[in-house]
């Protein structure tokens, strides 16, 4: 049975749960690392097309949403990528790619996606497939397995502090365990300068409020984090500028302090939105501008000033981030100025120790985009979630898959420093099909550098129809399948290649 130690403290909720052993016995140390994750969620779900242009398909991208798209040459460049920009807000993220600190990979989604807010959450936080219900978050299994029986115990010498703390006052599924809960929440930057400095938020002069402010007290005494989180930030007395008016800055602003100020703390997470625009996402004047705009604008903001606050605390060899939303939106715009519910978008990870670059190609678009039509994934957000855990918590495989419950193969994301890295993506042209166009059946070239080779079809919806291998191979080799579409309508689909990290994503036309 789980016990529960609340604590209310000038503000904040904490929740702390006793946990148990998910691979690990109770007496085997955590691995000893003082790398840090900071994940952003990009709440309501980020119109990853307007985030990311693919200029080298502009043609097709603007007959799909002429009313929202930005003008070609307002798109900002990215050194070293020919045909792919970005939002022209997003000048600061610009300026962190620009300098190899940080890396874009496209379409990221899963198979069957779900358009609902709360499913399509609770999967990306899970780690968990569209068909199955998780109760434990990716982060929450990793943490178990390497703290195993916290809270019991804790504080520990090795581990005097929070194993994660979210900006934020619910602690979300992302760090829930195969029991408890292994992070606690500070419910919003106001509170947490409120601890530090000793301010309580007011009490009513009645019989509740004296029975608050009692509970105060006690939380006070007997919270074994809140001392270190105070010491922690007040050792950290001059911290760079953050951008005014902007949510986000203000929770990077704790999170950059609590790093510096020593707390082994693995994981922060905070949360950034909303990004549900499905009207009046931009200016129709100057679609540049626009709601859209400024959430990205904001967002770039506060990255580049996080990154330029690690740097001056001399913290920045220690932290990666990344950034996630729910889904993507579809491929066309809406009547209103907006985009619908999608599929895959683009993730961005950022950090001095990440391997900067784009990974993946620009998504394929159809050059009469309909309204169901949806962008097909090309890299499993898992895929993601095991390179960081692989390379920079330096997971060993075995407790990986145990992690993130199967084999999703690792992308070269982040600099090891001494762990097992991803392989370098392949060449151009590692599947097609021919012919293509196709009547009722088509050829599937593909090739593998050997091991585990996955060849699935998606329609435009984004959903994985069949798999048509999924194998290892003993030599690396290009050989061929065969696809018999069968009762399928006549239209656009997709075949993706999966083979270690090498993805990609080509498209197939049906006709009568």
């Amino acid at each position: 049975m789980a016990t529960v130690l609340p604590g209310v403290l000038s503000g904040y909720s904490v929740k702390a749960l006793v946990g148990n052993s998910l691979l690990h016995s109770a007496f085997l140390p955590a691995l000893d690392t003082d790398h840090v994750l900071v994940i952003i969620q990009l709440t309501g779900g980020n119109d990853g097309l307007n985030t990311v242009i693919p200029v080298s398909n502009y043609s097709s991208y603007y007959n799909a949403r002429n009313n929202i798209a930005i003008p070609e040459n307002r798109v900002l460049q990215l050194n070293g990528v020919q045909g792919t920009g970005l939002h022209p807000s997003m000048t600061g993220m610009q300026a962190l790619y620009n300098e190899g600190k940080m890396a874009l990979v496209q379409a990221v989604g899963y198979p069957s996606p779900s358009f609902s807010h709360f499913r399509a959450t609770d999967i990306w936080m899970s780690g968990a497939d569209s068909n199955m219900v998780l109760n434990t978050g990716w982060a929450g299994r990793y943490l178990n397995n390497e703290f195993p029986n916290f809270p019991n115990g804790y504080p520990t010498t090795e581990m005097p502090d929070p194993l994660a703390i979210q900006i934020g006052a619910v602690t979300t599924l992302t760090c829930q365990g195969p029991v408890v809960n292994m992070g606690m929440s500070i419910t919003d930057p106001n509170s947490f300068y409120n601890l530090v400095n000793g301010v309580q938020d007011p009490t009513t002069n009645d019989p509740m409020g004296f029975e608050l402010g009692y509970i105060r007290d006690i939380a006070r005494q007997t919270n074994r984090y809140a001392q270190r989180i105070k010491n922690a930030a007040t050792s950290v007395p001059q911290q760079v500028t953050y951008p005014s008016n902007n949510s986000l800055a203000d929770q990077l602003k704790v999170v950059a302090r609590l790093i510096k100020g020593g707390l082994k703390t693995r994981i922060y997470m905070v949360s950034y939105g909303s990004f549900d625009t499905h009207s009046l996402q931009v200016n129709s004047i100057d679609t540049t501008t626009g709601t859209h705009a400024n959430l990205l604008g904001n967002v770039s903001n506060a990255i580049k000033a996080f990154m330029d606050d690690l740097k001056f605390l001399g913290a920045d060899d220690r932290v990666i981030g990344m950034t996630y939303s729910e889904f993507g939106r579809r491929i066309k715009s809406n009547a209103s100025g907006g985009t619908d519910h999608g599929a895959a978008a683009p993730m961005f990870l950022f950090g001095k120790n990440i391997v900067g670059g784009v990974t993946g190609a620009n998504p394929t678009l159809p050059s009469n985009a309909t309204v169901n039509d949806n962008i097909p994934f090309q890299y499993d957000f898992r895929s993601v979630y095991a390179s960081v855990l692989q390379q920079w918590f330096c997971v060993n495989q075995t407790d990986l898959q145990a992690i993130i419950l199967n084999n999703y193969q690792t992308l070269n994301l982040a600099k090891s420093n001494g762990c097992t890295t991803g392989v370098q993506n392949g060449g151009d042209n590692l599947v097609y099909n021919y012919p293509n166009p196709f009547t009722q059946k088509t050829t599937i070239s593909f090739t593998t550098k050997g091991g585990h080779t996955l060849i699935q079809i998606i329609d435009s919806l984004g959903q994985v129809l069949v798999n048509l291998v999924d194998r290892d191979y003993a030599t690396a080799g290009t050989y061929t399948v065969h696809f018999d579409s069968g009762t399928l309508a006549s239209g656009v689909y997709y075949v993706r290649l999966q083979n270690g990290p090498m993805q990609q994503v080509k498209s197939m036309l049906k006709v009568r």
